[in-house]
């Protein structure tokens, strides 16, 4: 695979504070680098994983973000909107109701969801963007 599009701290950083004001939430990071460790974390999988797919690289997104609480809320917001915006950026999109996607960002929040069970979930719900 190609190298990806990776998600920018700035425009990750735009998304939540948009996400907080819709929905409500505390601002401001609680860990600066646990949303560093968090952003790099798919580059590192990249990096010492040839054949990682857009799948695994968006579950290391997701993953890292909703487990390692980088924010001070609104992490499993974060973690979603990071995944999508990943996906989105290389060409790609999740196609899945609303209902599920919150169970599953919930399990994985819970501990109750391996990153290979998020990057399975994702596979199974990727569609390149545009196609039915």
């Amino acid at each position: 695979m190609k190298c990806p599009r990776w998600i920018n701290s700035r425009a990750l950083l735009l998304l939540h504070a948009e996400s907080l004001a819709e929905h409500g939430g505390l601002t401001g990071l609680r860990d600066e680098s646990a949303l560093h460790a968090a952003l790099a974390r798919p580059q590192h999988v990249f990096n010492y994983e040839p054949d990682s797919d857009l799948s695994r690289l968006a579950a290391a997104y997701g993953f890292g973000l909703i487990r390692d609480h980088p924010f001070n809320d609104g992490n499993k917001r974060a973690g979603f909107l990071a995944i999508l915006l990943f996906l989105d950026l290389n060409g790609f999109e999740l196609r899945v109701e609303q209902v599920e996607a919150i169970q599953v960002i919930l399990k994985v929040a819970a501990g109750k969801m391996r990153e290979s069970e998020l990057r399975d979930w994702i596979r199974t719900h990727l569609r390149r963007a545009g196609k039915s």
